[in-house]
């Protein structure tokens, strides 16, 4: 049993974490999800958004356009709990909510004298000026852009993601001394080989910015976009002309970002091809929702062959697919039918399939993977000395939450090269607990809608931002169906005196009597060895995978024996 506050590194107890806080397990910078709702329900806004932004670094941000690995593992989505908790939404109210005079937090390491140029000003970009900043360090960062963000900046539309939102969360990053410089193309307006000369360490964060191609017969024609040139084109102020009618082809969020920004630019019908079905497309429900909302259509299990037009687009042609389980059995391959081809006619084509890192650094030659920037394996570091890659030029396109967890990620190895030595680590920290007054209703109250603007206002302006946000009573009450899953509820085999009391106030099988517990092969905790026969118990144990931390057991046990235990997993300083 836990008395007092205490860490651990051990690796069982990792795994508990892991396999018992699924939310932020699954989150790529381990943010504390549960002891960020907490802070929302006790209305502590400006605590719960400093929760978030001493890993995640752009909570308001991430509140909007998060691609929310956790809510996919949220333990009240689980088939008989009910639906995922909004957790990505009250990252939101935590960043709309908090106190107007809120202070910002940061840990700051003593300066270093040590100099990194950062080049790219993206999620991976920021993530890594702002941890090498606050670990001592005089960061330059580089942007080709006219203004900071990356993708952020000019790959999402403004109706997601508001800029002057964006530009405040930024700002406090450069609050910590990180020097910007805006238009300035590293290998074009100053050299791979001058960063390398004039810094300590250079971190290439260059995103993804060469469009993959249809290859197919007619994609030179006038009218044929491609998805990233389209909402650069869109957030740098300009208004392209699409036409009535607009196919875009792709299944990912910046096809259904130019679909719906095609809405808001006069396009009558808009539809969005895919070569599999909804349910394989890389979004989530919600943002499929608003895209059928606002009149986009998805026409599914179709394959773009060639494009028509003379002086410019006049339609394209498709081909219907099937699916069929793939060799590997690992989910379906899209599959061309025979003789299926059909002639849709429209006015612009926008192919949104995806993007490859830019390497073109003619100055430097480095080791690629393919199209990615390579990397020693388990590390950022490249085939030249000093010089890193963190964020999709790296790993290829993937989400903002991830590239920031890269950009960090990186930011400390080059720290430790500095220093010799890591300088901060990742522990599990135990506190006890009381109970939290939930209650056993909260379990069934529905998820809290998000307010979202008409249709009609939606297209009056291309800015507008479509989700409203959570009040703060909305906040509140979605707060309350968080199972709270960093409590962990425990036993005092010692006192436990086998009354069954606490098994049968138990509204889910989460309390057995056991006779081993499995080891994994990493040192962590299995899974209970359970028995029925009463000779054969050495404890009954709480599993808190199943565990929905009502609190009944804690209640009726007649000796007490039952804990709760506060369990987070930290990042901590490490002494010289």
């Amino acid at each position: 049993m836990v008395r007092d506050i205490r860490f651990s590194t051990d690796a069982r107890d990792f795994g508990y974490i892991a396999e018992n806080i699924p939310c932020q397990d699954a989150c790529p910078v381990h943010t504390n999800i549960p002891g960020y709702i907490r802070c929302i329900f006790e209305n502590r806004n400006g605590r719960s958004y400093e929760l978030n932004r001493m890993v995640n670094i752009l909570p308001g941000v991430l509140g909007r356009i998060c691609s929310r690995p956790c809510e996919a593992r949220c333990r009240h989505g689980e088939s008989d709990l009910g639906e995922p908790v909004k957790i990505c939404h009250l990252k939101r109210a935590a960043a709309d909510h908090k106190h107007a005079g809120h202070r910002i937090s940061e840990n700051l390491f003593a300066p270093s004298g040590k100099t990194v140029a950062v080049v790219g000003s993206g999620p991976s970009g920021l993530g890594a000026a702002h941890d090498l900043a606050a670990l001592g360090h005089k960061v330059a960062l580089y942007e080709s852009m006219p203004r900071p963000g990356g993708m952020l900046m000019y790959g999402i539309p403004e109706f997601r993601l508001p800029r002057d939102l964006l530009m405040l969360e930024i700002s406090n990053i450069l609050r910590l001394g990180v020097v910007l410089h805006t238009g300035v193309a590293a290998g074009r307006d100053i050299s791979l080989k001058d960063l390398l000369k004039k810094y300590d360490a250079v971190v290439l964060a260059t995103g993804t910015l060469s469009p993959n191609e249809l290859g197919i017969p007619g994609e030179s024609l006038p009218g044929v976009l491609s998805g990233l040139d389209f909402m650069m084109r869109v957030n740098q102020g300009e208004t392209p002309a699409v036409g009535e009618r607009v196919a875009v082809i792709g299944d990912g969020f910046t096809a259904m970002d130019c679909a719906r920004t095609c809405m808001r630019f006069g396009a009558n019908e808009v539809t969005v091809n895919i070569r599999k079905t909804e349910e394989f497309m890389p979004v989530d429900e919600h943002e499929i929702f608003e895209a059928k909302f606002e009149k986009v259509k998805i026409i599914g299990l179709v394959n773009s062959v060639r494009i028509l037009g003379k002086d410019r687009v006049e339609g394209i042609v498709f081909e219907r697919n099937r699916l069929e389980f793939s060799r590997t059995g690992a989910g379906r391959d899209a599959v061309p039918i025979s003789n299926s081809e059909f002639e849709v006619p429209c006015d612009t084509v926008i192919a949104a399939i995806g993007q490859n890192p830019a390497t073109d650094f003619n100055d430097v030659k480095f080791k690629l993977d393919g199209h990615r920037i390579f990397t020693k394996k388990g590390t950022h570091a490249t085939s030249v000395k000093n010089l890193f890659a963190a964020g999709d030029c790296n790993t290829g396109a993937s989400t903002v939450i991830a590239s920031i967890a890269q950009g960090r990620r990186c930011a400390h190895e080059v720290d430790a090269l500095f220093a010799g030595r890591r300088r901060k680590t990742m522990l599990v920290r135990f506190e006890p607990a009381e109970q939290t007054g939930r209650q056993r209703a909260w379990d069934f109250i529905p998820p809290v809608p998000m307010p979202a603007a008409d249709r009609s206002a939606r297209l009056a302006d291309y800015r507008n931002e479509v989700e409203q946000g959570f009040t703060p009573e909305q906040a509140f009450e979605e707060s309350k169906r968080c199972y709270l899953c960093y409590l962990k509820y425990e036993i005092n085999v010692d006192r436990c005196i086998y009354c069954f009391a606490c098994i049968d106030v138990a509204p889910r099988d989460c309390i057995k009597m056991i006779h081993d517990v499995a080891i994994k092969p990493s040192g962590a905790y299995g899974d209970f060895v359970q028995t029925r026969d009463w000779t054969d118990v050495r404890a009954i144990a709480i599993d808190n995978k199943r565990c929905i931390r009502c609190g009944k057991c804690y209640e009726v046990c007649p000796t007490q024996c039952i804990h709760i235990i506060k369990t987070e997993l930290i990042e901590q300083d490490l002494e010289a």
